[in-house]
C-alpha cells in the first residue's frame, strides 16, 4: 500500500543493533514521539505543544533518539534569526535485531502489550476495545511466516492516511507460552466408538 505519509524519506524498516538504539524505545515519551512523527515531520515547539510537556523536556527526548539514530533532521527553516529543525523518523518501523555486531545480546524491547493494556482501559471501560486472543500449537516455520504477515499489516496501518480526529490504537503479536495446557496425543485407532 502506497501512502504519502510521512512527509519526508524515510527507510520501511530499520533493524536495532545497539542496545542504546534499545534503550532510547524504553520511554513512553520517546514512543509517544515516533508514532506522532508517523505523519509528518515536526519541530520540538510543534512536539512541545502535542504532548503539552515543556521544551526542554521534549528536545531531551529528542536528542535522545537522534542520538539512537532512530530520529534525523529532515528540514530545517528560518524563524527571524533562529533556524528551525524539523526531525523524521530513520524508518516506518523499528525492530529489535537478536544481537549487536559484536555479538552482544541486546536488552529486551519494551512490552507493547504492556502500553496497549494501559492505552486501552478506557476504550474497554466504553465498550469500543475489539480484539482477538488465540491459542495454537505451532512450528518455528510457521511462527515466522504469521510474524511477516503481521509485520506487513502493521506496515499497511502506519501508511494510513490521517483522517478524523480520534487516534487508535493497533497491537497485534505472537509469543510462547510455556505452561499453557496441552491435550495428550490423539489415540483414535484404539478410541471405542461412543453410544
Amino acid at each position: 500500500m502506497e501512502s504519502n505519509l510521512p512527509d519526508y524519506e524515510l527507510e520501511d524498516q530499520r533493524a536495532l543493533t545497539e542496545p542504546e538504539q534499545v534503550k532510547a524505545l524504553a520511554h513512553p515519551m520517546r514512543t509517544t514521539i515516533l508514532g506522532l512523527l508517523h505523519e509528518r515531520a515536526a519541530s520540538v515547539t510543534e512536539l512541545s505543544t502535542a504532548l503539552d510537556r515543556p521544551k526542554s523536556t521534549v528536545a531531551h527526548h529528542v536528542n535522545v533518539l537522534v542520538d539512537a539514530g532512530l530520529l534525523k533532521v529532515v528540514r530545517t527553516r528560518r524563524v527571524r534569526a533562529i533556524e528551525e529543525s524539523f526531525y523524521g523518523r530513520t524508518a516506518r518501523s523499528f525492530h529489535v535485531a537478536d544481537t549487536s555486531p559484536s555479538g552482544r545480546r541486546l536488552p529486551v524491547d519494551f512490552n507493547d502489550f504492556e502500553v496497549a493494556a494501559r492505552e486501552s482501559q478506557p476504550a474497554y471501560a466504553e465498550g469500543e476495545l475489539w480484539g482477538f486472543i488465540r491459542h495454537a500449537r505451532i512450528s518455528p516455520e510457521r511462527k515466522r511466516e504469521f510474524w511477516r504477515r503481521m509485520s506487513a499489516l502493521v506496515q499497511e496501518f502506519d501508511a494510513l492516511p490521517r483522517e478524523g480526529d480520534l487516534v487508535h490504537g493497533f497491537a497485534v503479536g505472537i509469543y510462547p507460552i510455556a505452561d499453557y495446557p496441552q491435550l495428550p496425543e490423539s489415540r483414535t485407532s484404539t478410541a471405542e466408538p461412543g453410544p
